[in-house]
Formats: structure tokens, sequence, C-alpha cells
């Protein structure tokens, strides 16, 4: 049965020119320096030693930053901030653009996605029930456009389509209800437009605790893919669990239509209004993290109690179905994961144990712990996992309690493949409580 679809009333409350959107352009070059040859040693001392310093205040390497990294933090303040880095080409080292950090625009930043066809970020914030659209400079400074109200209030996670025509944002509290008087949440739906700003929203009503939001690139049917949400509702229990993996119905699938980006449900759940559980698919414990893979094949979840990660095939119809083995152990309380650009290892970052975990794949999609790098060392509170897209090798985790992004170089040949190597001047600091990271290609 087909859920009802609302029009949302969240409105554009904020705009901005975007005249001042760039910043100045980057050309490409050979790493070097010249001289003139008339210059006395002296001289040629002294301008080196002025260029190295005027260097290491303002990251004149741009040259070779091969893609930028956006790291949105809480902070301990009313307004949160976000961290951007350049990321070196040869060594995967991050230096803090200029003006970093930027504020992010409201208050206690949870997430953001980029929509990349568009140069655009996106960061909700949480206590301000909003959205602000960034656009990416040349120089990969962020440069704040529009803020939009979401649908509902408190926005947990957003995910942009693989076409990059609409941004979905879940939040955890419809209208009429509160942290006083809770009840289900729902899913805000926007158009982007050719220039990333969003159109006015629809709104979709959903079950209640809604905590990660992933969208298919794979079709599911005429004119349709496929958006999935994992909810942390301890009520919606599975009376046919048969183990950890299964003990709740809180993973939800919906179809999600390519002309307008407006959603349904599929076979197999049911969504319940008021303050009343809904039923999805067998999940663990309290799912904390969601992504498919490139192929749109397989799905999967952590769940952050059960210390487990859990796999799915993704059906013809955009259903999923857990896989017989695909069950694999984590560290401690995992959340965010990734997977590189070759599709080969998935990272999970396990908050509770301050770790990477690493996995390769089975023949049928099941995550298999890696016998090279089963666990990495990162920050405390490792949330979230990001790998740079260009070149594939560099890994970065946040750590929320550590203040910091740790980055690691994968090797990807040899006997040694698999391994993560720290790279150089890792951990890098970030300003208090940073709670995800985002990697960007470098706009040639």
């Amino acid at each position: 049965m087909k859920s009802e679809i609302e029009m949302g009333r969240g409105t554009r409350v904020q705009n901005k020119s975007r005249k001042s959107m760039s910043g100045p352009p980057v050309q490409m070059g050979v790493r070097q320096s010249v001289f003139s040859g008339a210059a006395s040693l002296f001289s040629k001392a002294a301008s080196v030693l002025a260029l190295a310093t005027i260097c290491s205040l303002t990251a004149c390497d741009s040259d070779y930053t091969i893609s930028y990294l956006y790291a949105p933090s809480e902070t301990a303040t009313t307004s949160g901030l976000i961290n951007a880095y350049g990321i070196d080409d040869q060594t995967g080292a991050l230096h803090l653009l200029a003006d970093s950090p930027i504020p992010s625009g409201g208050r206690k930043p949870v997430a953001i996605a980029v929509a990349q066809s568009q140069r655009t970020v996106y960061v909700i914030n949480h206590d301000d029930s909003d959205v602000v659209e960034f656009s990416i400079g040349t120089d990969g400074k962020l440069y704040p456009q529009n803020t939009y109200n979401t649908t509902g209030s408190y926005p947990t996670s957003l995910a942009v389509s693989a076409d990059n025509k609409y941004l979905y944002i879940a939040y955890t509290y419809q209208i009429g209800y509160t942290t006083a008087s809770p009840g289900p949440g729902g899913i805000s739906i926007y158009a982007i437009a050719t220039d990333g700003s969003l159109g006015t929203p629809v709104d979709f009503p959903i079950g209640r605790a809604p905590v990660g939001i992933a969208v298919s690139s794979k079709a599911t049917g005429s004119g349709s893919n496929a958006v999935y949400v994992i909810s942390q509702d301890t009520a919606a229990t599975n009376p046919a669990s048969t183990g950890p993996s299964t003990q709740t119905l809180d993973l939800f699938a919906f179809a999600a239509s390519t002309s307008n980006g407006l959603l349904s449900t599929l076979p197999g759940e049911t969504i319940v209004s008021g303050n009343l559980p809904s039923s999805g698919y067998a999940t663990g414990i309290s799912p904390g993290g969601i992504i498919e893979d490139a192929s749109g094949t397989h799905l999967y979840v952590t769940d952050n109690a059960g210390n487990i990660v859990i796999a799915y095939a993704i059906g013809a119809n955009g259903v999923p179905t857990q896989l017989a083995d695909g069950v694999a152990a984590t560290g401690s309380a995992p959340l965010g994961m990734a997977i590189d650009p070759s599709g080969t290892y998935l990272f999970v970052a396990n908050s509770g144990s301050g770790t990477i975990g690493e996995y390769t794949f089975g023949s049928d999609g099941s995550p298999i712990a890696s016998t090279t790098a089963p666990s990495t060392q990162a920050g405390t509170g490792t949330n979230c996992v990001t790998v740079e897209p260009t070149q594939g090798i560099y890994v970065y985790a946040s750590g929320l309690i550590s203040n910091s992004i740790t980055g690691e170089q994968l090797i990807t040949t040899g006997s040694t493949a698999g391994t993560l190597k720290p790279i150089i001047n890792s951990p890098f600091a970030a300003t208090t409580l940073p709670v995800c990271a985002v990697a960007v290609p470098r706009s040639q």
C-alpha cells in the first residue's frame, strides 16, 4: 500500500547573492620554485625562508591539492562550524583552507552531503531544523547561499540522489510532535536546481526515530529508484527474530520517482501514524549507519548496540533481503561507513573503540574482516569515515571526542594490499565535536 504524500511546510528563509560563489582560480602546475640567476646566495636563502614561512601560513601548495575535505563540528557554542581542508595529492596530508572553519549557519550540525554536478554542499543543523546550501568555490572554500526549513523538526541525516536531482532529509518529529510529546518522523524531499538551490519541499511521513538515510543508484522498477531509512525505535521488535541481526524491524525502503523524487512504500512494511511503532525489514538492535555499494546490489547497516555490520541483497523491486552469511563482527559501537571507489573495501567507524574496521567482500556481497588491517586505531569517538574519491587511497575518519581527523593511506598493490598506513602529520586538528566528513574532488 502506498503512503500518502503531503506538501511540506518548510520554506526558504534566507537568500544570499551567488555572485561570490567562487574564489580565485587555481592553476595546475609543477611543484618547483624559480629564482633569478643574478640574485646572491644570501638573497636566495632569504627568499626561500620567506616563501617557506608564507606557505606554512597560507598553504600555497594548493597546486597539488587533489580534493577537499569538509567536516562539520557541533562545537560547544550556539553555532556550529565547518572545517575545510585541502588534500595533498602525493601524501594525503590535510591543510586548513584560509578561512577555515566557517559557520555552519545554525546550531548543532549533524550531517553533510554533496551534489557533485552542482558543486554544492548541504549541511543540516539539528537544533534549528534547517538545511544550509553552500557553493564550493574554485579555491575549495565554501560560500553560503541559502537556508531552508525542513518539513519537520530535528533533522538527523541527508542524502542526494545519484542523478543529483533530489535531496532527502530524515527528521525526528512531524509537525505537532516534540521531545515532550514524541511521535513519528518523516522525510523532507527537495528538488535540486542546476545551481544547487532547493525547491519547495514535499513532506513524506514515516515511523519513529529515523537516524540514517541512503539513496540507491539502481532502478527498482519503471521510473523509480529506492530510498532506505534506518530508525532506532526500540519498540519495533521483530516477533520472528532469529538472532541479533533480526531483533528489530527498523529498516525501511521506499520507491523514489525519478521524475519528481516523491516516495511510496514497498511491499513488506507498514507505516503507522501517531506515536506507535512502524514495521519495516528485519535488522539489528540499534541501527547506526547505512550505505549502499556502487553497483546498487547490496546494502549495509551497522548495529551500534550489537557491534555487527549486516549485509542485504537488494531485489529488483528495491526490497532488501538479509544475506544468509551477511553478518560480521565490528569494533565497539559502529556508526558510519564508506566504500572505496574500486568497490574492494568497506570501512566502518567504531565509535566505542575509536577504530576503523576494514572489510573485503565475499562473492555474495557479505562483509569479510580484512586479514591485513582488521582494526586501525583512529580518534576517540570515531563516528564517520570517508575516502578521497579521485585516487581512492586516502581514508579519513572524524573523532568526535578527540576533536580530530585521522588520515590513513590504503595500500592497494603487492603482498600488503589492504594495509592502512598513517598519513604524515595525522591526526589533523578539528574544532570541537566533529560529527562527520566528506571528500569532494577538486574542480579542474
